[in-house]
């Protein structure tokens, strides 16, 4: 059995006064796992580093850039009996404007920008709930004890 990063989670984020707002996307109906709610998600192309395939993905499926992106201190997991193996999914958080206008890829049939708990209430496994947990803690805790190695991304 192997262990392997294949695909990527990034959340997607803006500030508003004080709060977070979260952009969550829902599933086309002919896509795998139609009319689930989820961040940005993808595959991590040959040669492409984890990152890479973030700043790709984002662009790909909400027409957005970032700000800034950072690694989130944590990676999701599932096994893939198909595989055989255990599929490491590494987690970003991406900044950016306010006034970002999204732009949906076919994959999605809609999206809304959402706080921290209606995020958690609308997502589908509890890896990414734990994602978005961690990072609202971070961008509004001034005592977190967290670390979030921000990316050159410009």
């Amino acid at each position: 059995m192997e262990t392997k990063a294949t695909l990527i989670e990034a959340h997607i984020f803006r500030t508003n006064g004080s709060e977070l707002e979260f952009l969550i996307l829902k599933r086309a109906e002919d896509e795998n796992y139609a009319g689930i709610w989820q961040m940005v998600t993808g595959s991590i192309d040959n040669n492409e580093k984890a990152f890479e395939a973030a700043l790709r993905e984002i662009k790909e499926e909400t027409g957005l850039l970032p700000q800034k992106l950072w690694v989130v201190p944590n990676v999701n997991s599932f096994y893939s009996p198909d595989k055989d193996s255990v599929i490491m999914i590494p987690v970003f958080a991406a900044l950016v404007q306010n006034d970002s206008n999204v732009k949906i890829s076919s994959e999605h049939s809609e999206y809304k920008w959402v706080n921290k708990e209606e995020a958690k209430q609308l997502l589908a496994w509890n890896g990414q709930r734990k994602s978005v947990d961690t990072i609202y803690q971070y961008f509004t805790s001034e005592k977190s004890s967290l670390y979030f190695n921000e990316l050159k991304i410009h």
